[in-house]
C-alpha cells in the first residue's frame, strides 16, 4: 500500500512538470514589413555590334542599343531599422507584396527574406543597399513648447 502511495505520487509531481522547458521555436529571424517597392536604375543594357573591336570599327559599324537597365528595390521597415534591399537574382526576380510582412535573416551583406503571409513562402536572397534608423513618426500636431512673453 506504500509503495502505490508512493508510485501515485511519482506520477501525480511528473506529470506537473512541462516536458520542454521552451515550447517557443526559437529561430533567431527578424520580422519586417515592406512598405514600398521603387525601380531604380541599377546598371545599363548594351546590345549591339561595338563590342567585336578593330573589325567591325574599320568596316564602320558601330551601331549600339543602349538602354538604363531598372532593378526592383524594396524599402523593409522593422522596429529598429530600415532596410532598402534589391534582389541578388536579377533574371528571376519575384515581385514582393507590398504592406506584407517577412522575415528575414542577414549573413554578411546579404538577406535572407521569406514571407510569411500568402502562398509563396520561399526564402529568396537579397543585397542590402542600405541600413537607416527608423523615421520618428511625425507629431500629428502636437506643438513644441516654445518660451512665451507673460504679462506681470
Amino acid at each position: 500500500m506504500k509503495i502505490t502511495g508512493k508510485l501515485v505520487l511519482l506520477l501525480a509531481l511528473t506529470s506537473t512538470i512541462p516536458l520542454s522547458a521552451n515550447d517557443k521555436k526559437k529561430t533567431g529571424n527578424e520580422r519586417g514589413i515592406l512598405e514600398k517597392m521603387e525601380a531604380v536604375p541599377c546598371g545599363s543594357k548594351q546590345t549591339g555590334l561595338a563590342g567585336l573591336g578593330a573589325f567591325w570599327g574599320s568596316a564602320g559599324i558601330t551601331h549600339i542599343n543602349s538602354n538604363e537597365k531598372l532593378c526592383p528595390q524594396y524599402l523593409l521597415r522593422t522596429d529598429q531599422m530600415d532596410y532598402e534591399i534589391r534582389p541578388i537574382d536579377l533574371k528571376h526576380a519575384t515581385i514582393l507584396p507590398i504592406g506584407k510582412e517577412g522575415e528575414f535573416t542577414i549573413k554578411g551583406k546579404d538577406m535572407i527574406l521569406t514571407m510569411t503571409e500568402g502562398s509563396d513562402q520561399k526564402a529568396r536572397s537579397y543585397e542590402v543597399v542600405s541600413m537607416n534608423p527608423p523615421n520618428p513618426p511625425d507629431s500629428g500636431g502636437e506643438k513644441s513648447p516654445s518660451p512665451s512673453g507673460s504679462d506681470h
